[in-house]
């Protein structure tokens, strides 16, 4: 479906923040029949709806919303709207059409399109691969999840697009390029289940890709896939890591080097691998990677973290400081944790408590010294999956003020102390952005004292 074949219909777009403000203005450009925005959240009256917008669509809330939605011949939901969600679930089972903005824009631009997703490392692969592209004149613009909505792109020759589980779950076309950096559980509650949060990521994949770029390193993924025709980044045959005579680690396209490991400034092999995808992905779409592997090399070399994302903090006492606030699940955690091998360390964990099994992580840190100290909400859930480690010391705190100021005190000063909280920040925290805020400041104030 694309966005011209909303023309004369009547249209319920489904939710009133940034995603749906975007929808709402390139479908009235559209003349549907009838246009209205429904926001069933909580916090409705804090959004301003006004101007143009309210002229385009009026919005609707409260149990009036439902029935705008079932009346509606297409709904448009914001990613926002989980595929739980009871009225979702009611639409469904009546036969109704749900799509999204990012559905509709992928109809009239699939073709000069890569999109990236992926249970970890998404963000930073979108990032690298249009970073990595403007090096070599490839111009390209980057949106989707990372930063603006796909309704609200210019118009470009080339996209690369950051795309969550709920904007893949409801595609009907694939992109050009299909990228997948890896699989494992996540957002559990909001797609019904870990066979469907597969499905809903992989839905990226179903509609004839004219090519599919996965990390090969990823055993679920692989799993996943089977034997579907995919260039798997890190294997020998395409772009990795190997040890070269004189012991340094250099990134390879089969058996052809390009450059030192050291260029890339990020640490971690899953940061590495991350590379080595958008670099395939640079291959597959015609650079010659081997002839621009000079500057590739600066490129890299250049390319700065995003924040949140293993974001080392400065600390005059010698301490490394690292705000990884964006590891909201075990997983993650488990690739910070890595990230910092062979270095004393403090990791500070716990949020919002889904209910995830972190046996995973106990398992991984079985043989592993390091001290870990839980915060509310699941930090106490955390600690007790960890208990009967033998070199795993763990400490329990009020709050994330406290864990700083602890781990101050149990890290020595060589050491890392990791905030990896392998659980979301909601809750105790407005949102990701304002738990790095606080550890920030904790990091100050517990400096300065």
């Amino acid at each position: 479906m694309r966005l011209s074949d909303l023309r004369g219909r009547t249209v319920a777009v489904w939710g009133a923040g940034r995603e749906g403000r975007a929808a709402v203005t390139a479908i009235a450009a559209h003349g549907p029949a009838d246009l209205v925005a429904v926001d069933d959240s909580a916090n409705f009256l804090s959004v301003a709806w006004e101007g143009p917008l309210a002229e385009a669509a009026p919005l609707v809330t409260g149990e009036e919303g439902f029935a705008r939605l079932a009346a509606a011949e297409v709904v448009v939901r914001s990613p926002g709207v989980p595929n739980t969600h009871p009225w979702l679930v009611e639409l469904r089972a009546r036969g109704a059409t749900v799509t999204q903005g990012t559905a509709l824009w992928m109809a009239d631009h699939a073709d000069r399109t890569i999109g990236v997703t992926g249970s970890k490392g998404k963000s930073t692969t979108s990032s690298l691969i249009s970073h990595l592209l403007a090096a070599v004149d490839r111009p390209n613009v980057l949106g989707g999840n990372i930063g603006v909505p796909t309704l609200d792109l210019p118009e470009a020759e080339l996209y690369v697009l950051e795309l969550s589980s709920y904007q893949c779950s409801d595609l009907a076309d694939s992109p050009r390029v299909a990228v997948v950096t890896a699989l494992f559980p996540e957002h559990l509650d909001a797609h019904g289940g870990e066979a469907e949060y597969y499905r809903d990521k992989l839905n990226l994949i179903a509609y004839g890709p004219r090519t599919v770029v996965v990390n090969g390193n990823d055993p679920r993924l692989a799993l996943e896939l089977g034997d579907r025709a995919a260039v798997r980044a890190g294997l020998p045959d395409s772009v990795h890591v190997a040890t070269g005579p004189d012991g340094t680690d250099w990134f390879h396209l089969g058996d052809r080097p390009l450059f030192a490991r050291g260029v890339l400034p990020l640490v971690g092999r899953h940061n590495a691998g991350n590379l080595c995808v958008a670099l395939a992905v640079l291959d597959a779409v015609g650079v010659d990677v081997v002839a621009h592997r000079d500057t590739l090399a600066v490129a890299v070399a250049g390319f700065h973290g995003l924040a949140h994302r293993l974001t080392e903090i400065v600390d005059p006492s010698g301490l490394t400081f690292v705000d990884d606030t964006l590891a909201t699940s075990p997983y993650a955690a488990m690739h910070a944790i890595d990230a910092y091998d062979g270095r004393p360390l403090t990791v500070i964990v716990g949020g919002t408590d889904r209910g995830l099994d972190y046996t995973p992580l106990a398992t991984h840190l079985a043989e592993r010294e390091l001290t870990v100290i839980g915060i509310p909400d699941s930090g106490p859930r955390i600690v007790a999956a960890l208990a009967g480690l033998p070199k795993v010391r763990t400490e329990m705190v009020d709050d994330l003020a406290d864990a700083v100021r602890l781990s101050r005190a149990v890290t020595p000063p060589d050491g890392v102390v990791l905030l990896s909280p392998a659980a979301p920040s909601y809750g105790r925290f407005r949102n990701f952005e304002h738990r790095s805020e606080v550890f920030a400041e904790a990091i100050r104030a517990t400096a300065a004292g």
